[in-house]
């Protein structure tokens, strides 16, 4: 018997909200994991990816994965990972430093055999490399085998990867897929083998509602998949529906229901009702102690009031409304959608960019030039423009960015914040 805890997107450095108190957080949950390991004696902890933020991480983000890593390594449970989009290097991976140490094993193509169970890894593959794969892995004489792998496979949604392709073009017959990407945990049969998605540790985007945690998995003779949260910092979460003549007093209203003391609160406003100043609610939240407060007005403001009146909330809102009047090509969309509002980690645009505009351009020569070919001829907004409820990049997290477009920058985080040099620089 084999029993593992599979984790991933842990997204340590990730100051969310330009909080330094969140940044701390993206680190306490992995040491949560650590420590859990740990108490239950588990034979591996297994991440599938995005062990850091940002392929740059501070110095005090690599010592503080260190010192967890240093952690399990005296409990003797190894530390088994593959590289995610939001961490991956053209050279080498901060993985390969931890493995140079003896704290960690970058699963590939050989076999690492923990009990019963051999561990494989992919790591991070864009689509425009994924045709070059010959999935031929080593052979093993262990029980049982799984793929460690990060991306957005089918049959989940948002998936632009088929997990049916992986498990039936691979040398090895893998009893189950442990998947990074999808901040949102799930399992399906596919193929005989089990796929499944540990989710996130912590919430990278308000439209992560649900409570975070990791799988355990065991493989004795068949394979079994149970979840475990995690105590993570309290996310208060406020939906106002306005009727006729109700204003910002309703929204403080609901919002004083809550215990706010050193929680981020998200306030969501919708129906009718008077206009709302969010800095105002926002100001409520904080003085009855939240962490960070942040509120969308999703009413729809009149064209001449757009025009007009952008508030301290609703910046990217306006951006967003600008670029569909531009009139741009779909291609152009997707790339302004990389740059400006997907969860890209800032210093991973460039090369995100890069990948997706060779990827757009072999597909169509011409993918990048004129307008979009379904604008309308007076101007109007073209029918295939973003609609602000979800992005997908090219190895990208998929986001929600309904609630996190509110000029909050919550799905950016500065890769050093804190003015700290990285460790690439010592290297």
């Amino acid at each position: 018997m084999t029993r593992v805890i599979h984790t991933g997107d842990t997204h340590i450095g990730y100051q969310q909200y330009h909080v330094p108190e969140r940044r701390q957080d993206f680190l306490a949950a992995f040491r949560a994991v650590v420590r859990d390991a740990i108490a239950d004696d588990v034979a591996a902890v297994v991440h599938a990816g995005d062990l850091f933020h940002d392929r740059r991480p501070t110095l005090s983000d690599i010592m503080g994965t260190l010192d967890v890593l240093e952690e399990l390594a005296a409990a003797e449970i190894p530390f088994l990972a593959v590289v995610g989009n939001h961490e991956v290097k053209r050279d080498a991976q901060w993985l390969d430093l931890y493995a140079s140490l003896g704290l960690a094993t970058r699963l590939g193509a050989e076999p690492t055999v923990v009990g019963t169970t051999a561990f494989y890894g992919l790591d991070f593959v864009p689509r425009s490399k994924r045709d070059d794969l010959d999935y031929d892995f080593a052979p093993h004489d262990a029980d049982h085998a799984a793929l460690v792998t990060h991306g957005l496979f089918q049959p989940f949604d948002h998936g632009d990867w088929a997990a049916s392709e992986v498990l039936g073009e691979s040398s090895v017959d893998f009893d189950a897929m442990l998947l990074g990407d999808n901040h949102k945990p799930g399992k399906q049969a596919v193929e005989d083998a089990w796929v499944t998605y540990c989710g996130s540790t912590e919430r990278a985007s308000s439209s992560e509602r649900a409570d975070r945690g990791y799988n355990i998995v065991t493989f004795d003779g068949e394979v079994r998949i149970t979840r475990r949260g995690l105590d993570t910092r309290d996310f208060v979460f406020v939906d106002v529906e306005l009727g006729p003549e109700e204003g910002v007093e309703r929204v403080r209203s609901r919002v004083g229901q809550y215990d706010l003391d050193d929680a981020v609160v998200v306030v969501s406003i919708d129906g009718d009702g008077d206009p709302i100043t969010p800095a105002s609610v926002e100001e409520f939240a904080l003085d009855r102690g939240a962490l960070v407060a942040r509120v969308t007005d999703h009413r729809e403001l009149a064209a001449d009031e757009r025009e007009t009146r952008v508030s301290f909330a609703d910046p990217d809102d306006a951006v967003t409304e600008r670029v569909r009047d531009l009139g741009l090509s779909g291609a152009a969309r997707d790339i302004d959608e990389t740059v400006r509002a997907s969860k890209v980690a800032d210093a991973n645009v460039a090369d995100t960019v890069e990948d997706r505009v060779r990827e757009l351009v072999a597909e169509d020569p011409d993918a990048l030039d004129g307008v979009a070919d379904d604008a309308a001829s007076d101007g109007s907004t073209p029918s295939s423009a973003p609609d602000d409820t979800t992005a997908e990049t090219d190895g990208g997290d998929t986001v929600d960015t309904t609630e996190d477009a509110a000029g909050t920058a919550d799905d950016t985080a500065p890769s050093d914040g804190d003015g700290q040099s990285s460790m690439e620089e010592f290297l």
